[in-house]
C-alpha cells in the first residue's frame, strides 16, 4: 500500500492547479490530505469518486480553514472523525481510519506562526496529542500517523537552522516535543531510507524563489509505531508536485 500525505493549502486551490490531473497518474493508494478549507458539500467530490477512491472528510467548523480528508482506493474497515478533543475538533483537524489491526491517523498539527497565542494553543496541542496517542497504542498497537507536523525536527530538516533558531516550527521546545514523540516508540519512515541532507516538503510562499532555490523544511511526515517496522518497503518526497506551498510525502509499507 502506497500511503501519501500532502497539506493542499486549500483543496479548492489545488484542484484548480491540477490536482485531479495528478490523481490520475495514480500516485498512491491512500491520499491523506490536510487544510483542505473547505466542507465536503461545498467540493465536487464525484470527481474523487469516478477515480475510483472512497472520500472522508473532516471540516473545521470555521469556513475556509484548517481540515482534513482522506482519499483511498481500499474502503477502510471504520472511520473515525476526530479525537473527542473539542477544541481540536473544531479545527476540523485529524481523522482516523482502520484497514486490519492497522490505524491510519492523518493529522493537521497546529502552526504557531501568527504569534504567542497559537504557539501557546499549538503546546497544549501536542501535549494532549501526545497522552492521547499514547493511550490509543494500546488498543492499537500498528499504527501510522501522517500529516503536516508543522515541526521540522532536526538542523538536518531545514535549509538555515541557525536563521530559523527561533522561529516557530523550529523552536527548541517543539523539537524536544518531537525527540520525545520518536523516543516513545515511533519510526521516522523518510530517514528509514534517506540520510541525505536538503530534503524538504514545504517551502515559504513569501519568497516564490526560495522553492527554486529549495530552501525548505521538511515538516511533512508518515510516522509508524514500532510493530510496523519491519513492513516499511519505500519513503520518499515528490518535490516537483507544485499544487500548494507543501509538496506530497509517501510512504509504501506492506499491511
Amino acid at each position: 500500500m502506497r500511503i501519501i500525505s500532502y497539506n493542499v493549502n486549500g483543496i479548492r486551490a489545488a484542484i484548480n492547479k491540477g490536482f485531479v490531473e495528478w490523481l490520475k497518474t495514480n500516485p498512491g493508494d491512500v491520499i491523506c490530505v490536510q487544510e483542505t478549507k473547505a466542507m465536503k458539500e461545498n467540493v465536487d467530490h464525484t470527481i474523487f469518486n469516478n477515480l475510483g477512491y472512497h472520500d472522508y472528510w473532516f471540516s473545521a467548523q470555521k469556513r475556509g480553514y484548517s481540515g482534513v480528508a482522506v482519499f483511498t482506493k481500499t474502503k477502510p474497515d471504520n472511520v473515525q472523525y476526530g479525537t473527542g478533543h473539542q477544541v481540536s475538533d473544531d479545527e476540523g483537524r485529524v481523522i482516523q481510519l482502520d484497514f486490519g489491526k492497522t490505524r491510519l491517523i492523518n493529522a493537521y498539527f497546529p502552526s504557531g506562526t501568527s504569534g504567542d497565542l497559537r504557539q501557546s494553543f499549538k503546546y497544549e496541542w501536542l501535549d494532549e496529542f501526545y497522552i492521547y496517542l499514547n493511550q490509543l497504542r494500546k488498543k492499537h498497537p500498528q499504527m501510522i500517523l501522517c500529516g503536516d507536523y508543522n515541526i521540522a525536527h532536526k538542523e538536518i530538516d531545514i535549509h538555515d537552522p541557525k536563521g530559523n533558531k527561533n522561529s516557530s516550527g523550529f523552536l527548541p521546545d517543539e523539537r524536544k516535543w518531537m525527540d520525545k514523540f520518536f523516543e516513545n516508540g515511533w519510526v521516522d519512515t523518510f530517514r528509514q531510507f534517506h540520510t541525505e541532507p536538503h530534503r524538504y516538503s514545504w517551502w515559504s510562499q513569501r519568497f516564490p524563489s526560495v522553492r527554486l532555490q529549495n530552501k525548505g523544511w521538511r515538516i511533512d511526515y508518515i510516522n509508524v509505531t514500532e510493530p510496523l517496522k519491519s513492513k516499511l518497503k519505500d519513503a520518499e518526497i515528490y518535490p516537483d508536485v507544485k499544487q500548494s506551498d507543501h509538496c506530497p510525502v509517501y510512504l509504501d509499507i506492506e499491511l
